[in-house]
């Protein structure tokens, strides 16, 4: 049955593409995918296969009930695009301007959907129950995952498992971890108060261009000097905002940047720190701030035994050529939430697209889609691996 099943993934890998390249041509941003959500639904539906709507938000659940006992085993991918502006010359091209699936969310829903389709053909022989977990809301927090947990959808299962295509890491390859997996991601803001001016007269100003240059400088410290090297931290500025013209002396400034951190002492030690450094800052130059921090998705830690299986289940599959454990990655994934919850595992599956390296949340994005069929097959064999 398992051999029928992956056989055909590979027959139905044009339409797997198919849909991936609609998704592609029509995204939505976290928390709007009201049309992604129901197109979801409605392959489910044709698939004649049981699901939930509006699941902690716009999230959709399936459920594949095999005619003999056994575990319940949740598959997860995620369907929000990412507001940028795609810039490929190809002729799935975004037709939503501002708006790109710039992470392979959209081939994350096609696979899935590939998988329950191939599943559903041999329910009859299905061992226990595969939960299809689309979840929306990745790329922003507080996310889908969180909502999802909390409506109780993960309550009934064994294990989940999810896999991200990872536009990194050459077509052919699986990676996972046996622990820390990727970072939590945290998100900061600091607006410095100054005071405004003639650009030709200093004298009569607090520049707070300055005064947020010297900050930016100071928080680089924490990291350097203020945090164990042996321990794991990034403290990222992304924005400066300031100044209107080239001679005015800006009276505000914002910075705006991420935190990632595994350990959570090791989080909180980061943000006195950044709170000391931006009070002393902004102090000794006689200007106000305010500091927002945002808490984000915790660190993704796989459960030991499920990333062997993981491992396990890729090195059964043609077309890998290496199943590997890795260093954990600073990227961050509220996949976290579900492994919180239950036994997991997650990992990443090679999908660099030769001649065209271009990096996840890039506007030319895009991925080898013969990725998606090691990705269905990796999470097949895990399904059946789990169930012996």
């Amino acid at each position: 049955m398992w051999a029928d099943i992956l056989k055909s993934i590979d027959s139905l890998f044009e339409e797997t593409v198919e849909i991936r390249r609609y998704l592609h041509q029509y995204p939505e941003l976290s928390f709007q995918e009201e049309k992604t959500a129901k197109f979801i639904a409605e392959q489910y539906e044709k698939l004649d296969i049981p699901y939930q709507t509006n699941v902690g938000g716009n999230g959709v659940i399936a459920t594949l009930t095999g005619a003999k006992p056994g575990k319940t085993v949740g598959l997860r991918a995620d369907f929000d695009a990412l507001p940028i502006q795609d810039e490929k010359n190809v002729s799935y091209k975004s037709k939503i301007d501002g708006v790109m699936h710039a992470c392979g969310h959209d081939a994350h829903t096609a696979t899935l959907l590939t998988i329950a389709k191939a599943l559903k053909a041999y329910q009859s022989d299905l061992k226990g129950t595969v939960v299809f977990i689309h979840q929306h809301a990745e790329e922003l927090a507080p996310g889908g995952a969180k909502s999802i947990v909390e409506s109780g959808a993960l309550d009934n299962l064994d294990a989940v498992f999810g896999t991200h295509l990872w536009s990194n890491t050459p077509y052919g390859t699986v990676q996972t971890s046996p622990k820390e997996f990727m970072a939590g991601a945290d998100r900061f803001s600091i607006t410095i108060q100054g005071k405004g001016g003639h650009g030709a007269m200093p004298q009569q100003t607090n520049d707070a261009i300055v005064i947020g240059s010297q900050l930016v400088s100071n928080l680089q410290h924490i990291i350097s000097r203020r945090v164990d090297p042996l321990d794991t931290a990034v403290l990222t500025i992304g924005t400066f905002q300031a100044g209107t013209t080239f001679n005015i002396i800006a009276d505000k400034a914002t910075i705006t940047g991420t935190v990632r951190t595994f350990d959570p002492n090791l989080q909180d030690r980061i943000i006195d720190e950044m709170e000391k450094i931006t009070k002393g800052t902004c102090t000794s130059y006689d200007a106000t701030y305010s500091f927002d921090y945002e808490k984000g998705y915790p660190p993704v830690v796989n459960h030991p035994e499920q990333a062997a299986l993981v491992l396990r289940a890729a090195a059964e599959v043609d077309g890998v050529q290496k199943a590997e454990e890795v260093l954990p990655s600073m990227t961050g994934e509220d996949f976290s939430y579900y492994l919180l919850k239950k036994p997991g595992a997650f990992f990443f599956t090679g999908a660099q697209k030769e001649g065209h390296v271009y990096p996840h949340h890039h506007p030319k994005f895009d991925i080898d889609e013969r990725a998606m069929i090691i990705a269905a097959k990796t999470l097949i064999n895990t399904v059946k691996l789990y169930q012996k």
